[in-house]
């Protein structure tokens, strides 16, 4: 039995009683992870994800801006594929990065908040992403990939709950936010972990980016000759913001715009390395954002309204950019609903080419929620996004929901604490029906004139809560995070060991 039937078998053992079904639910489900027949007259690729931390829709000159140079990125974008109604999960770190690895809402998986009702994981929390879970980097090395996670992870930062112990061969960066050093709450020392042992705490944040590219292009280099995926989610510009001498105070948007310059550079000198050892033409190359721009510090969601911890479209629209020479059009631009959550699904359909396999996102075991996107990636004109719906959820709480061009915001009887104030809630809000395509601003509430939308929105909401959840309510589809019995912090040790 091959390494895909073991890990298949180890998600879904406790589901089936013979050695019979357990075939067929690998069947069932590895063939269910894509949405549209697979591109068959392409060699798979080498997957690079550069994802960027707190990175605005409009903080890019292809997306308009004017405050930050992106000349790298901009290039990516003329050379490829830029989408314009591309969302994360979540408008916070660690949910919206639950959701790139599993394909499944945060809800689905138990990621959507930290057990202590934090919406992010903190230092030493014992919560993590399940091992019973199958991550994309999982997937990717069952089909022959070598693998790296090389930034922030913040999926838990106990070794149970590492890169390491996720599918990931090389893992170099650090485990949760930057803003992590709250001595009152206990916090260590910011660390920088190396496979799971603390090289340096407190890490010098001005040289993490350039850390990161270098430790990028030293696995592009190790493993020129094998498949690679490499998942690079970039510190900044999360605050506190840090940039290298070489771009400290050069950009004339502030100590923002000096970060996002020192990730446009970081993006050139990755693309060059694979000129350079000719893999150009065999990479794919995703650019996008975990979720939208604080919007203070010189970060911009312009022209979308709201910010990072909203359900506004400026909380979870993010910039997207998919560069592959030779396979996606040059200058092309998608305007069809995608997600992070598609790039499990999707990616395993590039990784297996020649396979005619169509896929369904439900099965009778381990569903997911993202789909194979590979034909909007490939600037197919007649391709469509496969989302019925998109849900909105802020921590633990569905506050809107989005089909085809129109948005519903819940009426909310009250909205769930912000950030780490768990006792404060938020004052009611009322229902307002938005239509996308003419007010990005959702501003004009049009319930009254589309009673039949609204009812639909309903209807749906009613389906997602008893699938996945809402508020204290818990969905039939949930899963469980892993929580330890106790969480201990990650130090330096003086003999260098954790």
């Amino acid at each position: 039995m091959d390494c895909l039937k073991h890990i298949t078998l180890l998600v879904f053992i406790s589901c089936v009683t013979t050695p019979a079904d357990a075939m067929a639910i690998q069947r069932k489900v590895f063939e269910a992870a894509l949405d549209t027949p697979a591109i068959s007259k392409i060699e798979r690729p080498n997957l690079i994800i550069i994802f960027c931390d707190d990175l605005g829709y409009g903080d890019l000159g292809c997306y308009g801006s004017t405050n930050n140079r992106t000349p790298n990125i901009d290039r990516l974008s003329d050379g490829g594929n830029r989408f314009t109604n591309f969302y994360s999960s979540s408008p916070v770190c660690t949910p919206s990065r639950a959701s790139l690895m599993t394909g499944c809402y945060p809800r689905r998986v138990g990621m959507h908040e930290d057990f202590t009702g934090h919406w992010v994981l903190i230092p030493r929390s014992r919560r993590g992403l399940n091992p019973a879970e199958t991550t994309i980097a999982e997937v990717l090395k069952a089909e022959g990939y070598k693998t790296a996670c090389i930034g922030k992870w913040h999926l838990g930062d106990q070794p149970e709950h590492l890169p390491t112990r996720h599918g990931f061969d090389r893992y170099f960066g650090i485990p949760y936010s930057n803003d992590m050093q709250n001595r009152q709450r206990g916090d260590p020392p910011l660390p920088l972990i190396d496979q799971e042992k603390v090289i340096a705490a407190p890490v010098n944040q001005a040289t993490l980016t350039q850390r990161y590219t270098e430790e990028t292009i030293r696995f592009i280099d190790e493993n020129r000759d094998n498949p690679f995926f490499i998942y690079l989610p970039h510190t900044f510009p999360h605050l506190p913001l840090f940039a290298s001498n070489r771009f400290k105070n050069q950009s004339k948007n502030g100590r923002y715009g000096d970060t996002v310059e020192e990730i446009d550079w970081s993006t050139g000198e990755i693309i060059n390395a694979l000129k350079k050892r000719r893999l150009r033409e065999k990479t794919l190359v995703i650019f996008t954002s975990d979720n939208g721009s604080n919007a203070r510090n010189g970060g911009s969601n312009q022209p979308l309204a709201g910010r990072k911890g909203s359900t506004m479209e400026g909380g979870m629209r993010v910039p997207m950019i998919a560069n592959w020479p030779g396979q996606i059009p040059q200058g092309a631009v998608c305007s069809e609903l995608a997600t992070t959550m598609d790039f499990l699904p999707t990616f395993r359909a590039l990784a297996r080419p020649g396979t005619d396999v169509e896929s369904a996102t439900d099965t009778s075991s381990k569903p997911i929620d993202g789909h194979n996107i590979a034909n909007l990636l490939m600037a197919d004109s007649k391709a469509r996004s496969p989302y019925h719906q998109l849900l909105y959820y802020r921590r633990r709480q569905l506050q809107a929901i989005r089909i085809g061009d129109w948005k519903y915001h819940l009426p909310l009887e009250k909205t769930f604490p912000h950030w780490a104030d768990v006792q404060h809630m938020g004052t009611p809000r009322p229902a307002k029906l938005i239509h996308l395509t003419t007010d990005l601003q959702e501003t004009k509430d049009l319930a009254k004139l589309r009673p039949d939308l609204v009812k639909k929105f309903q209807l749906a909401a009613n389906k997602a809560t008893a699938e996945l959840g809402n508020e204290n309510q818990t969905g039939k589809q949930q899963r469980i995070a892993l929580t330890l019995p106790v969480g201990k912090p990650l130090v330096l040790q003086n003999d260098g060991t954790q």
